[in-house]
This record gives structure tokens, C-alpha cells and sequence, in this order.
């Protein structure tokens, strides 16, 4: 569909690209990735012909379209509607519902027979491009990437650039361009959001393209990933995952030759060297020269991954119960954040706030601070020293400091070698430290702003949205620095690759109260995707047994009886099924709390044993359920 041939492209002399190609085939989902400044966004620039390539050749197909989401696309503004914008997806097809409209104008003088049929041959053009449906796909894809009914008809300029993002995703996504370019289209999603591109990309019909550094988004909608480095595209055919694997596996078989070919021209130079003066070798001394110089030299590979220990310091360890909040409720106007909740943070805890946009996550973060005003009561625990990050810390910073001078002011008695260690943590190295805070990009001011939160000496952080801004590089810096922090944390974020690496509780809001998962987020994934089935299943069956009436044994009636048996009873087989896997999981969790060895570590004590409370309030859920089931069977038998 689309061929990238040796194509080069340069920057004030200095190579992004050198020969490099790349083959995009109709239904290919590819993920691009590399590190921040190898040129991924730049990539896509030149497929979509915004930038000239320095040489070399791009190739399409006649009939391929492309669509293209990027950061630019920020500060478009409308006066339509969201609903309107996206709309516009549709170009044909509204341009011939004018043209329908206009007849019908036409019609109410003119009633001749041509008039009639080129009426009938508008609505059948109409009809074929699935013109009636237009609007009903475009309510879908707004509101599942985000937007209540009520906004749909608001003006796009009354948002803001992450939200008139969403919508111009929207409108990309009905166009269905048979390329579709996405540059980090995450950014401004939240989970839910992100979760529901994901499915939307799985299904697309055409060829996807995607730059993110969300990596739990690029293995759940991507089958092929292209790396970018040395100013050259490697493909890989797999996801994140294999990428990664299959590049330590590469990277080993490389570094390999590399080492066994620069133990050879070592050998070889000392023969040169030992054998240069004599003639009886002097044949042998110019072949091995000859040799070295037309040899293909393996390059030594050079690691992006980054491993690091950071040590946090504290002047004092906080009390075990760090923030209590006993009967919160919080509103804007007529908008109800909390109602009367209550919740908990225990020094060691390590809390993901997860969830849509506008359920109050930030709002909840403010109120554990002390910043946000409250009715009901928040009590703060002994010693807790806290330190609170958010993108308007970045703003914070004094643009007229270098990187090192910033840090140094954050108060702590670290030396300047400390700190640039902790800054080596973060990818400021050498003479980057002296860089002034006004020339950095946004990434690397949130990168600043983050380890002078870590080295703040807290003992209780507060993060908003850390991985805002972060290339996967430094996600996963932060995530390895989190692991090592001794102290407490709550973090709000929408990356899931980072909630897994750092989170042993998840707490989200809902029905206007906090709610918590005590454990991983994969445990907590699979106890949703367990619970909110069951539930509706539940509330199913109850509505059922009420509103059903007896079926006779007769007729119609008795095929429709036997029909609805046999749903019954293969619910109850699942539910069955269901119940034995809980039952095992149970006793799993029966196992580690026998083992004498937990006691003597009171967190995962804690967390085995409200684990354990879960499975049993679900074990009675599902048995009720069981109950249920076995009443409606009997009813259809009888």
C-alpha cells in the first residue's frame, strides 16, 4: 500500500534518517518507537508530505487515503458543534443531504417527472453511503472516546486543546483513511477512553501507524513494532513485548560478534605490528592490511534501557496512619464530587487513583494534600512530610536557572555530585545540567520537576499525572525509582504500564465514594472484569423472575419454555465453572495466610487479608446468583 525507499533526511547537516525503508501493507498495525529526538513524529510528517525528504522515494497506491492526528491539530477552533465537526467526516454524503433538501425545495412547484428522479437517485446515493446512520456513528464515536450526550452539542472553541484533540480523533476515525497515522493519541485520553480506541483500532479496516509511549496501548492494538534508531527503521513482527524480547535477543547476538571481531583485529594488528619490519612476511603483513580495511565493521551496541538506583532519603519516617478522611463530601455547584466517604492511607501504601476523566480524581488528590476545601474531616498523621507534583509544577520552575541550580534550591543537603547523580537518573548528563530551565522541552521540564520531587526528602508523595510529557525511557526511570521509595505515594495516571510497575492498591471513585482494591492492578483488572458482568447478569435474572410470567407447557409456548431453559442452564454451567475457579483462588489465598512466614511482614499480612474478605463477599455474591438460578430453572421444569 504505502513503500518508504532509501530514504535520508537531514537536519542542519546532522542525519535523522540514512537509507532507511519501510513497506506499510493494507491491514498492517505498527507501532513506532524509539527515543525522544530519533525522529518517529517526523516520520509521519514526511508520509503525509508535510516535510520533503532529503532523497529517496515514497510510494502509495492510488486508492490509498491518509489521515493524520497530531499535536498540531491542538489549536484548531470552531464555532460548530462537536457534533458537527466530527460530522464533517462525512463530506459526500452531507453535501448530497443538501442537495436532497434543496429538491424537496424545488418539489413544492415543480412536480415534473424529472425533478422526481433525480430526487429518487439523491436518496438512493444517499442510502448506499449509510447516510441515515451518519449521525448515530458519530454520537458513538464521540462518546466513546469520552463525551456526554450534553456536550455533543456545545461549540469545539468551548473546550480545551486535549478535548478538541478528542474530537478531531473522532473525526478521523469515521473518515477511515486506509492509513491512519496516530501521534500519541493517548496524551489526552483517560482509561476508559484509551481502552475503547484500543478495541476501536483492533477491528480497524485499514492500516494503522502509531507513535506512544504508552506501552500497555501499543501490545493491546499493534502487531508489528519498527524501531527507530541510528537513523535507520527495523521491523519487528510482534508487539511491545516481542520487541522488546527479540531486541535483547538481537542486541546479545550483535554485542557477541562485535566483542569476537575486535578480539580478531587486535590479533591482526599485532601481527602487522610484529611482522611490518620483516620481508619474508611482508606478503602476509599487506594482506591482513588489506583485510582490516575492507572488513565490515560490527558496530558495539549501544543500551537504551537504563537501569538505576536511586536512594531516597528521609529526616524522619511518618506515623503508620498517614492521611484518615472520615465522612468527606465534596460538590461544585450542583456537580457532587464525594458524598460522606471515607478512606484511609497507611504508611508503605502505594495507591494508583484510577478512572475516567471528571470523576474527581485530581479533586480527591488536592483533598489527601489539605489544599482543597471540604465538608466532613481530614486528619494527617504523625511526621508526614509531603511533597506534591503536578504539570503546574512546571510552571513553578525558575526559567532562568540551569537544571542544576534548580535542584539545589529544592533545600536538601545533597551534594552537587548527588544531585548529579539523581539528575544522571533522569537523563541529564554532562554539560546538560547547565542548561537554562526556558530552552528545555516540555518532557524534560516534567523530568526536572520530578526528581525535585523525589529528592525533596517526603516522606508521603502526591503525584498528578507524572508520566505526562515522558518518553518510555523515563517512565520506566520513575517507575524503578518509586520501586526503591521506602515511603507513601498516591499517584494519579492513565498509563497502565506504570500503575502495574508501582501500585500495591487501586482506589477509584464511584457512586461519589472512594472505593479500593487492595492489591496489584492486574488483580484488580481481573476482579472487575468479574464483577461488573455478574452484576448486570444479576440484576438481569431479578428483573426476569419478576416480569416473566409461567410458561405453559404448550405449543409455542413450550419450544419457547425449553428455549429459555437451556439459556438457564448453561448460565448456571458458567456460574458453576465460575465459583470453582473462586473457590480455588480462595484456597490459594488460604495457603499464604497459613504460612507463618507472612505474619512476620504486617503490609502483605494486610493485603492477603482484605484480599481474602473480597473473594469471600464474591463467593456469596455468586452463590446467591447460583440460588437464583436454580429457582428459574425449577420454574421452567415444573
Amino acid at each position: 500500500m504505502l513503500s518508504i525507499n532509501n530514504l535520508s533526511y537531514y537536519i542542519g547537516g546532522r542525519p535523522l534518517y540514512e537509507n532507511a525503508s519501510l513497506h506499510i501493507k493494507p491491514k498492517d498495525k505498527m507501532g513506532l518507537v524509539g527515543l525522544n529526538g530519533t525522529g518517529k513524529s517526523t516520520l509521519l510528517k514526511i508520509i503525509n508530505g508535510d516535510i520533503q525528504p532529503s532523497s529517496g522515494e515514497i510510494q502509495k497506491a492510488k486508492d490509498c487515503t491518509i489521515g493524520f492526528l497530531n499535536q498540531d491539530l491542538l489549536s484548531y477552533q470552531s464555532e460548530d458543534s462537536i457534533l458537527d465537526v466530527a460530522l464533517e467526516a462525512f463530506k459526500e454524503t452531507l453535501s448530497l443531504q443538501v442537495e436532497i433538501e434543496k429538491v424537496l425545495q424545488q418539489m413544492e412547484t415543480d412536480h415534473s417527472e424529472a425533478v422526481i428522479q433525480k430526487l429518487a437517485d439523491l436518496q438512493e446515493r444517499f442510502e448506499a453511503n449509510e447516510g441515515y446512520t451518519i449521525k448515530a456513528k458519530a454520537e458513538e464515536v464521540l462518546e466513546g472516546i469520552g463525551f456526554q450526550t450534553a456536550d455533543l452539542s456545545r461549540p469545539l472553541r468551548t473546550f480545551s486543546g486535549g478535548w478538541r484533540m478528542r474530537v478531531m480523533l473522532a473525526k478521523l476515525l469515521l473518515e477511515k483513511p486506509s492509513l491512519l497515522m496516530l501521534d500519541e493519541p493517548t496524551n489526552h485520553l483517560d482509561l476508559p477512553s484509551i481502552q475503547w480506541v484500543e478495541n476501536y483500532l483492533k477491528t480497524y479496516d485499514g492500516a494503522v501507524v502509531v507513535v506512544s509511549h504508552d506501552q500497555t496501548f501499543l501490545n493491546n492494538c499493534t502487531e508489528t513494532t519498527v524501531e527507530v534508531s541510528q537513523h535507520t527503521l527495523t521491523s519487528y513482527p510482534g508487539n511491545y513485548d516481542y520487541y522488546k524480547k527479540e531486541k535483547t535477543a538481537r542486541e546479545e547476538i550483535q554485542q557477541n560478534a562485535y566483542e569476537n571481531q575486535q578480539q580478531m583485529i587486535k590479533q591482526t594488528e599485532r601481527f602487522i605490528e610484529r611482522f611490518r619490519a620483516k620481508a619474508s612476511k611482508s606478503n602476509q603483513v599487506q594482506s591482513r592490511i588489506k583485510a582490516l580495511e575492507r572488513m565490515d565493521r560490527v558496530s558495539e551496541v549501544v543500551r537504551d534501557d537504563v537501569s538505576v538506583n536511586f536512594k531516597f532519603k528521609f529526616s524522619q519516617k511518618s506515623g503508620r496512619d498517614v492521611v484518615i478522611l472520615d465522612g468527606v463530601s465534596k460538590s461544585f455547584g450542583d456537580l457532587r464530587i464525594l458524598q460522606n466517604t471515607h478512606a484511609r492511607i497507611e504508611r508503605g501504601d502505594k495507591i494508583a487513583l484510577i478512572g475516567a476523566n471528571g470523576k474527581g480524581k485530581s479533586t480527591l488528590l488536592r483533598i489527601i494534600n489539605g489544599s482543597e476545601p471540604i465538608e466532613g474531616k481530614r486528619e494527617e498523621g504523625y511526621n508526614v512530610i509531603k511533597s506534591f507534583f503536578a504539570q503546574h509544577q512546571l510552571e513553578a520552575l525558575d526559567v532562568n536557572n540551569e537544571i542544576l541550580q534548580e535542584l539545589a534550591q529544592e533545600g536538601t543537603s545533597k551534594t552537587e555530585t548527588e544531585l548529579r547523580g539523581v539528575l544522571g537518573c533522569f537523563l541529564f548528563t554532562n554539560d546538560d545540567v547547565f542548561k537554562k530551565i526556558k530552552v528545555l522541552s516540555g518532557g524534560e521540564k516534567s523530568r526536572v520537576a520530578l526528581a525535585k520531587t523525589l529528592i525533596s526528602e517526603a516522606n508521603f508523595l502526591l503525584l498528578d499525572e507524572p508520566t505526562n510529557h515522558l518518553d518510555m525511557q523515563s517512565v520506566n526511570i520513575l517507575i524503578q525509582a518509586l520501586q526503591q521509595y521506602e515511603g507513601t505515594f498516591v499517584t494519579v495516571s492513565h498509563d497502565r504500564h506504570f500503575i502495574k510497575g508501582v501500585a500495591n492498591k487501586i482506589w477509584y471513585i464511584e457512586d461519589h465514594q472512594i472505593k479500593e482494591y487492595p492489591g496489584s492492578y492486574d488483580e484488580y483488572v481481573y476482579w472487575r472484569s468479574q464483577q461488573v458482568p455478574k452484576r448486570t447478569s444479576a440484576s438481569a435474572d431479578k428483573k426476569e423472575l419478576k416480569t416473566t410470567p409461567p410458561v405453559k407447557n404448550s405449543g409455542a409456548g413450550n419450544s419457547q419454555a425449553k428455549k429459555i431453559l437451556k439459556e438457564k442452564e448453561k448460565e448456571m454451567a458458567a456460574l458453576e465453572e465460575e465459583i470453582t475457579r473462586l473457590e480455588q483462588e480462595k484456597k490459594r489465598v488460604e495457603d499464604q495466610l497459613a504460612d507463618p512466614k507472612i505474619y512476620e511482614n504486617e503490609k502483605e499480612l494486610t493485603r492477603f487479608n482484605q484480599l481474602y474478605a473480597a473473594l469471600k463477599d464474591q463467593e456469596s455474591r455468586l452463590n446467591g446468583q447460583w440460588e437464583q438460578l436454580g429457582e428459574q430453572i425449577e420454574s421452567l421444569q415444573a
